[in-house]
């Protein structure tokens, strides 16, 4: 009978430590861009000159009127404010961390860093304490160990739910609010992500990276990327 009990617990326990890490997870609070381009610098200098750094501005009245009107939407409307188009503007809406419309921060106005590679207030630490320690050692981490704590070396999902959330839509994580920006409303809006992520002026830039991690999981362009990437510069917090 002890050993029944012992089971049990161990079963329970095993139970509760992994639903402990999937809230844990879930709940990784978003920090914001800067932090990010504190060290990334030529990452993020690049950005800025991306469609994602002005996302927002295309939520503000009388702009990009032609695409409103074609999709049934209001040109005059202030969108900034509503609520079932803001999150795919900004960083985290709705999450731990991330942008409220009640209080905007800047860093999170726009489709910055997290909002591909993941909210960085778990694993950001752990990654620029590895960088400190290859440039003294040469010592390298394991990418396991950041996406453990919620680095996404892989996001396409995460570009989906914007750029794939409409209505009829072949993604299968489709749901309301829906995008109104379609292919049928405009063939501009199909969407590839095999092709959307390596153009430049949606994205950012690559440059050369020290080579401070290793191992899987690796985005699957990484090593295509790293090999025509410039030499970039480079920041400490």
């Amino acid at each position: 009978m002890k050993y029944i009990t012992a089971y049990a617990l161990a079963i329970a326990a095993m139970f509760a430590l992994m639903t402990g890490s999937s809230i844990a997870a879930s709940d990784v609070p978003f920090e914001g861009r800067t932090k990010c381009s504190n060290c990334h610098k030529s990452q993020a200098k690049s950005w800025k000159d991306t469609a994602h750094a002005k996302a927002m501005e295309s939520l503000k009245p009388n702009t990009k009127k032609e695409a409103k009107i074609k999709a049934r939407l209001d040109p005059e409307k202030d969108y900034t404010q509503d609520k079932d188009c803001v999150g795919c503007h900004v960083d985290g809406f709705g999450k731990a961390g991330g942008y409220t419309i009640d209080a905007p921060k800047k860093p999170l106005a726009a489709v910055g860093c997290e909002s591909c590679h993941g909210p960085g207030r778990n694993f950001r630490g752990d990654h620029r304490k590895a960088g400190q320690a290859f440039e003294k050692s040469g010592k390298t981490m394991q990418r396991k160990a950041l996406a453990d704590k919620g680095q996404d070396f892989a996001f396409e999902e995460s570009c989906n739910a914007c750029h794939m959330n409409y209505e009829g839509s072949p993604w299968k994580g489709a749901k309301p609010p829906y995008t109104p920006f379609t292919p049928a409303v405009d063939a501009k809006y199909t969407f590839d992500f095999d092709k959307m992520v390596k153009d430049v002026k949606a994205m950012h830039e690559h440059y050369k990276l020290d080579g401070a991690f290793e191992g899987e999981p690796k985005f699957k362009y990484h090593d295509e990327f790293q090999a025509s990437a410039k030499v970039g510069e480079k920041g400490k917090e």
